[in-house]
């Protein structure tokens, strides 16, 4: 049996999951958000999701607004059994949440009641958690408020940045989908409420809260640059220039110069002391420069031992 699905998603995050369900189940629509400006000349292009939806063959739908009741009676006439969203980028109303009979789900990455929000991701390893995962969750008009139907967890690297465990959560996220899918269709999918204990969020994180402090230890350093990788990349200042820094390595060494004092060069590494310990950095990159490792940033840029970053 295969249920009629109305998918809801933008980013490339949605995609692993549109592609488990277009083989698995009978997608009948597929809503995303209009196409976009993108890239250096900013022209209009269409979602991740919208270009897989239109090489499958599937109606896809860009509204502007999801309460128009026009909308809410198209997608009435697709009769689905469910909706499935994953990071569509819109809070979905309650016309769309009661329209199919087994409801909405939500492919949320975190554990949840752990970091609800925008920016699950990229706040855990901020704060350094050791593990995350999916969350399949039935929405309801809360912000991720919604029952448990299913988790997988996952155990973050030491050195694993933001981008990579996107990509990795993306196809945990699909898995996950389909393992829930078959509980349902056997009736082995149980919802569970949410733990009142344990919650907290994660908002939309802005650029400038990508900028490094120095002054806290060479690990908070080095998670801010984990997760900020690739986008928007974790900066400083050198010389008045931004500067980013990625592929961080925390050692053990106490830090023998003011924080954000540049110590040396060691193994192809920046060695920068910190408020707690020295950070080692393998890639930077200079305004209006492209990202590059160190041997090759210093071939073309001096950078001396006891200059200062942050200015």
């Amino acid at each position: 049996m295969k249920y009629r699905v109305i998918f809801m998603g933008t980013p490339d995050f949605a995609v692993p999951a549109l592609k488990a369900l277009l083989e698995s189940e009978e997608v009948v629509a597929v809503i995303t958000q209009p196409d976009r400006p993108r890239g250096r000349g900013q022209k209009l292009r269409p979602s991740p999701v919208k270009e897989v939806a239109l090489m499958a063959g599937c109606p896809v739908l860009e509204p502007e607004r999801l309460k128009d009741p026009d909308l809410v009676k198209t997608l009435r006439d697709f009769r689905p059994d469910l909706v499935v969203v994953a990071a569509y980028g819109k809070i979905v109303p309650k016309e769309i949440l009661e329209l199919p009979p087994y409801g909405c789900w939500n492919i949320h990455a975190s554990l949840l009641p752990k970091y609800r929000g925008a920016d699950p991701i990229r706040w855990a390893i901020l704060n350094g958690e050791r593990e995350t995962g999916i969350t399949i969750m039935q929405m309801d008009e809360g912000l991720d408020t919604g029952p448990i139907l299913l988790q997988k967890s996952t155990p973050i690297g030491e050195e694993e940045t933001g981008g990579e465990l996107y990509l990795r959560l993306a196809r945990l996220g699909a898995e996950a989908l389909v393992e829930a899918l078959q509980l349902h269709k056997e009736g082995g999918l149980h919802p569970r409420p949410q733990p009142e204990e344990g919650v907290s969020y994660a908002p939309p994180i802005k650029k400038e809260e990508a900028r490094l402090d120095f002054s806290l230890s060479a690990w908070r350093v080095a998670c801010r640059i984990r997760a900020f990788d690739p986008r928007p990349g974790a900066y400083t200042f050198l010389e008045g220039r931004l500067f980013k820094l990625f592929r961080p390595k925390v050692l053990d060494e106490p830090p023998a110069a003011s924080p954000g004092t540049v110590l040396g060069v060691k193994d192809a590494r920046i060695l920068l002391a910190c408020g707690e310990g020295t950070l080692a950095v393998e890639e930077v990159q200079i305004e209006g420069k492209k990202r590059l490792p160190v041997r090759e940033f210093l071939k073309g840029y001096r950078l001396e031992p006891g200059q200062r970053l942050g200015f």
